[in-house]
């Protein structure tokens, strides 16, 4: 556009004003932590999913943890499909700064690890106080346990369906991917967390088959 900077990559910017900048085309790069949860929820209820318009070299830790949880995944340019195992696997994440597994999936994967089988550790690296999440999935019949920094998770057959509360915005996503999985039904609260972050989230889950709605209170 012409604008004067330097810098990136640094820790310093410096930018030197001009007078005029041009137009120009962009597209914003598709959202990554989106087409994750989109995978996860695939994973966790045993579906076979198709996820387009993504860039599988922004999600790379995510892939390999869910092929490390006993997920297929064909990957393209710019689309993924996901095979879902009748039985996810246990795996141990560590958040980490990008490229490393990114702390916004933290909660969304660890949602998914309640019904695989084994025991899972999932260790938080990047902000503290992110397992709130993990009590309203101990009300769903999850077995998790916190110490400190580290969740551990041991693998139960079903969730059951359970009045819940979003306690953040990837926190209220997991549940919502938690009560499609569960038995019965699930009421997420506080559901203005989640719509901050995922547009036209229960159009897109009902256009791939999930029974939901969206309550207006």
């Amino acid at each position: 556009m012409g604008a004067k900077i330097k810098g990136a990559g640094t820790s310093k910017i410096e930018i030197e004003g001009v007078k005029k900048l041009k137009d120009i085309s962009y597209n914003i790069m598709p959202d990554r932590i989106e087409a994750g949860t989109f995978l996860c929820l695939s994973a966790m209820t045993n579906s076979n999913l198709v996820v387009q318009n993504i860039n599988p070299s922004h999600i790379v830790p995510i892939i390999d943890k869910l092929e490390d949880a006993g997920c297929n995944l064909e990957i393209q340019k710019n689309e993924i499909k996901i095979i879902s195992p009748k039985k996810l696997k246990s795996v141990d994440i560590k958040t980490m700064p990008y490229p490393g597994f990114p702390t916004d999936m933290q909660s969304v994967f660890a949602t998914t690890l309640t019904i695989a089988r084994g025991t899972s550790v999932v260790v938080e690296n990047v902000f503290e106080n992110r397992f709130k999440y993990t009590q309203e999935l101990i009300r769903m019949g999850a077995k998790i346990t916190i110490e400190g920094k580290t969740a551990v998770i041991k693998g139960v057959k079903k969730l059951d369906g359970a009045n819940v509360e979003a306690t953040d915005l990837r926190g209220g996503a997991a549940l919502v991917i938690a009560g499609l999985s569960a038995k019965g039904v699930t009421t997420v609260e506080k559901a203005e967390y989640i719509l901050r972050g995922y547009e036209k989230l229960e159009q897109k889950l009902k256009k791939i088959g999930a029974d939901i709605q969206l309550l207006e209170r």
